[in-house]
């Protein structure tokens, strides 16, 4: 006879989110032997080369990736992820695109700041491919990204990202969980079953790409490493004690410019007040998505694809490799074929039609014409339409 009492309970009472339960799962030390491929760990917090993680098998250290985030610190930092003139090209568009936003006028909103005291860029992927198509490319062929990206959310990723600078004197953020359960009402949290909790975070990555040095006075990311292991936190994260549990033992590294941060969307974490004098801190915060879900940002993926094709038959015929032109486009389509109309959008030969992604990849291989490419993307869409 089974034994119902034993079973996991279907709904987060108040036993679930005690603070004593979220000191017994943060209050330890991460031992480094346990991630052969980690070069270090600092505050907790592990420490991986991008140079040395394209020297080892891809899928073991994916995996070790996976259980990092999954069930140990929920967080890695990736150091010399982004090659200097990359992200100097890009600093250069996002100083245009803020400039611009500038002279519009009105204040960009943030969801856990004070709205303009900060320099935000939403739905920055889709304004930089439009902006520069060049620096676009060049920025998401990226591998460490990929990889990271493959390792929690699959093949098939969405890619959503939002510029924040923060100037001197600004704030720090009230300490959070991230999207999706992480922007539901706390009055609704309640309504959500227990496995809907454990489910979110497996929904989304998290990270962020240092675009310039960030010393500590500048406030980078407050991590609270385990956190995300606390099943009840997504209803605990706003009530004072946790916050003052938070205040009392997050942690934050220094990083430099091209270093990249990838957490849990369910570890507690904040941006950090800026007490520099002259530092803007800089940084491009992706959101990642898995194609089963729900981006927080609506992207015109067909008219990034249109802006980014030219500069990647141009990677193509400069001899970049194969993997480096599928990061960048699975970072700019649409990977996911569903939902569309099936009586127009048949799975034939196979259990789905194409994607967006498919259809890029195809021309590629073909070396068709941006002219072509955009016939094959209109038909496509319009097959899509209910």
């Amino acid at each position: 006879m089974v034994d119902v009492s034993a079973r996991v309970q279907p709904w987060l009472g108040e036993s679930a989110f005690e603070l004593g339960e979220l000191r017994t799962l943060t209050e330890r030390d991460t031992d480094l032997s346990a991630y052969p491929h980690a070069a270090d760990v600092r505050r907790n917090v592990l420490i991986y080369s991008a140079a040395e993680m394209a020297r080892v098998d891809r899928r073991a250290l994916q995996a070790e990736l996976i259980t990092a985030l999954a069930d140990g610190p929920g967080v890695v930092v990736f150091t010399g992820a982004f090659p200097a003139a990359v992200v100097d090209a890009a600093n250069a568009a996002f100083g245009d695109l803020i400039s611009a936003q500038r002279q519009a006028g009105g204040a960009a909103g943030d969801h856990f700041g004070a709205a303009g005291v900060n320099d935000r860029v939403w739905n920055a992927a889709q304004k930089l491919a439009l902006h520069s198509p060049d620096v676009y490319s060049a920025y998401y062929a990226n591998d460490p990204l990929a990889l990271v990206c493959q390792a929690w959310l699959g093949p098939r990723y969405q890619v959503t990202s939002q510029v924040n600078v923060v100037n001197p004197g600004g704030a720090a953020q009230v300490p959070h969980r991230d999207y999706h359960l992480g922007f539901v009402a706390p009055g609704q949290l309640a309504d959500y079953p227990a496995h809907v909790h454990r489910l979110s975070p497996a929904l989304t990555l998290q990270g962020a790409v240092a675009h310039t040095d960030m010393s500590l006075d500048s406030g980078p990311t407050m991590l609270l490493p385990y956190s995300q292991l606390f099943e009840g936190g997504y209803m605990a994260f706003n009530r004072p004690e946790f916050i003052d549990y938070f205040a009392a033992h997050q942690v934050q590294l220094p990083l430099c410019k091209g270093d990249a941060v990838f957490f849990n969307p369910a570890l507690y974490h904040g941006a950090g007040a800026n007490t520099s004098a002259d530092v803007r801190r800089m940084a491009n915060l992706l959101q990642i998505s898995s194609p089963f879900g729900r981006a927080m940002e609506a992207l015109d993926r067909t008219a990034m694809v249109r802006a980014v094709y030219p500069a990647l038959r141009a990677m193509k015929a400069a001899g970049h490799p194969a993997a480096e032109l599928l990061n960048a486009v699975v970072a700019t389509a649409e990977g996911y074929p569903f939902p569309t109309n099936l009586d127009q959008d048949q799975p034939i030969g196979s259990l789905a039609p194409p994607s967006q992604v498919d259809v890029v990849l195809a021309a590629l291989a073909d070396d068709l014409t941006p002219e072509a490419l955009d016939v094959a993307l209109c038909d496509q869409n319009e097959r899509r339409i209910p």
